[in-house]
């Protein structure tokens, strides 16, 4: 039976071992390009993969679980296992990850009375069942079983959220009780009150940081840590964040290849092992990016995740691959190393549209009504991610500018009156007052409120904001209306639509472009007179884009594609779009225009 342990150093098979690991998020990378990602980590001269893994995505609804496919875990780890590379898993019920809510089911939401990411039974009972799923698939993989997972997560980061430690224990054993035997860890900040808060070290489960820079700084921190607790065990910095992720309407942030080689070479002289945070980014597909937590609102982050990484979004080599490759050969000339892979976009200009549907006339494809008498919140009605609509009538009182008033919604609400657009308002400024003046004595009023993400990080986790759609209800004058019909739009598919069911301009609508290809091959949709909303290549949803930029492209991976005709839709929000669209053979990135600069 092979082994790893934890000593003084790390031990694989009784010999010392560094880590040189580099996060892949299987969810973000389409299955084909699995080996490609995975190989180019092996050729740069790294023996692991690190990976999260997203209850979300695995559970949609209570009791529904999903591992096929894109989220294929067990095959993801045996295409790493064949190339050689042992494997960090780390299946916490929350993941941080810029994903949508930290990873968490949002259904959970909808039992008030259940506290996510605590002790609370309910929530350990839901974890539980999860696990019961989950751990099969992991359990044979473990390195005790001949498999490559050497090392596996309790909790993520959890001292930068509280410090329940029977929290953390009821995950530990959760895990033990179904096959874990590989040695644990927690991650954390590197300075003790994170470390305090988010460790079981007082439990003998190895405590790692996170960091990018100040190596030796870091590592003494963690050092002394370890050495508070009578532990003489190795260093780990579980995130050494080569980049960062990126938000709508904030310029793209670069980090100079060299400081980060620098930077990791110091760690790694140190003594120290390390896993990229991330080597391999990949893209939020769907309406899976997160929220920045902030006090007033919440900053919601990019579809891509390219996170200036070693490898592009697309999954090709940078120039940081480079330099880290270098940094290897110095330090572990033994290390196989080999040219990476590389592979090539395509680009059409000017595709024509063939078609237009405004959303208002196909609501019966997409959405069943269901009727209360007041609009209820998303997760009230079972839904997690997308749009929902929120129909009601209401009666002229007065000749001249009526007041309505959207009170405790969230994300962003597009207010409707008898088909024309009279107000957008996004989250900081719902239930402020809407003037318009109704045109009818009887007047058809639509409310399309979008989740835009929820956090993924922070205090506000499990705050009001983070249930979408329409909470309180709505006013005309000072009083709340009743009688609503809602509908659902997740967006999970678009099969359906009569696309000659007429468009009426100014209204949220979908346009139908095709391209042919010679066979599948990625490409990345330039989104530029566009908008808001999503993208759908062949009735996938390949995530949102924001014409405030700074990424004006979708990166569509050739697993979306195939050769001969391919269907594109997108689905317009603002009532502005482009009569064509062309396809790029790279990302479009715009610099963001500062208030007050020229």
């Amino acid at each position: 039976m092979r082994t790893f342990q934890i000593a003084d150093k790390f031990l694989l098979d009784g010999e010392p071992f560094t880590i040189l690991s580099g996060a892949i998020h299987f969810f973000r990378v389409h299955p084909s390009d699995w080996h490609h990602s995975l190989y180019n980590l092996k050729a740069m001269g790294f023996n692991t993969v690190e990976t999260y893994v997203p209850w979300n995505a695995h559970e949609p609804r209570p009791g529904e679980f999903n591992f096929s496919d894109g989220l294929d875990l067990g095959a993801f780890l045996d295409e790493a296992a064949e190339l050689g590379l042992y494997a960090i898993v780390r299946p916490t019920p929350f993941i941080c990850a810029e994903w949508e809510f930290g990873g968490m089911p949002p259904w959970l939401l909808a039992d008030r009375s259940m506290r996510p990411r605590s002790n609370d039974p309910k929530f350990l009972e839901r974890v539980a069942a999860y696990y019961d799923q989950l751990m099969p698939i992991l359990e044979p993989r473990q390195i005790t079983h001949g498999g490559n997972i050497i090392m596996m997560q309790v909790e993520n980061e959890y001292g930068s959220y509280c410090e329940d430690k029977d929290y953390l224990r009821a995950i530990r054993d959760l895990m033990l009780e179904r096959g874990v035997d590989v040695p644990l860890f927690t991650s954390d900040g590197p300075w003790r009150g994170c470390l305090r808060a988010g460790s079981l070290i007082e439990d003998d489960i190895l405590a790692t940081g996170n960091f990018g820079s100040r190596s030796k700084e870091n590592l003494e921190a963690l050092a002394a840590f370890h050495k508070e607790h009578g532990k003489n065990w190795p260093l780990m910095c579980m995130e050494f964040w080569d980049g960062w992720f990126n938000r709508y309407g904030e310029d793209v942030i670069k980090r100079d290849p060299q400081d980060l080689a620098d930077c990791v070479r110091e760690a790694l002289e140190l003594g120290a092992s390390v896993n990229l945070y991330m080597f391999h980014g990949g893209t939020n597909f769907y309406f899976m990016n997160g929220c920045s937590a902030r006090h007033t609102h919440d900053l919601p982050q990019v579809a891509s995740y390219d996170y200036d990484a070693p490898l592009s979004e697309e999954g090709n080599p940078t120039e940081k691959y480079f330099a880290l490759q270098r940094v290897v050969h110095d330090l572990f000339p033994d290390a196989w190393q080999a040219e990476p892979l590389t592979k090539q976009a395509v680009a059409i200009d000017s595709i024509p549209a063939t078609d237009h549907v405004s959303l208002f006339n196909v609501l019966d494809a997409l959405s069943e009504p269901v009727s209360s008498q007041y609009p209820q919140p998303m997760e009230d009605l079972g839904q997690s991610y997308g749009f929902i609509l929120y129909t009601t009538s209401i009666e002229r009182d007065r000749m001249d500018e009526e007041r309505i008033r959207v009170i405790d919604g969230r994300d962003r609400a597009q207010v409707f009156v008898e088909g024309e657009l009279v107000a957008t308002q996004y989250q900081e400024h719902i239930g402020e007052d809407i003037k318009c003046v109704l045109p009818a004595e009887h007047n058809r009023l639509d409310i399309l409120v979008e989740n835009m993400g929820r956090v993924g990080y922070g205090h506000k986790l499990l705050a009001d904001t983070q249930h979408k759609g329409i909470r309180t209800g709505v006013c005309v004058d000072l009083h709340f209306i009743t009688g609503w019909e809602q509908r659902c739009l997740p967006l999970t598919s678009i099969e359906g639509i009569d696309f000659s069911a007429g468009m009426v301009e100014g209204q949220p609508a979908f346009h139908h472009f095709e391209f042919t290809l010679d066979e599948p091959a990625d490409t990345f949709i330039d989104t530029t007179g566009f908008g808001k909303g999503c993208a759908f290549v062949n009735g996938v949803n390949v995530g949102r884009y924001w014409e405030k930029g700074p990424i004006m492209t979708l990166y569509v991976p050739h697993g979306f594609t195939r050769a001969g005709v391919n269907e594109l839709v997108m689905f317009e929000t603002e009532g502005t779009y482009a009569d064509a669209i062309s396809l790029r053979s790279e990302p479009l990135v715009v610099p963001i225009e500062k208030e007050g600069v020229e």
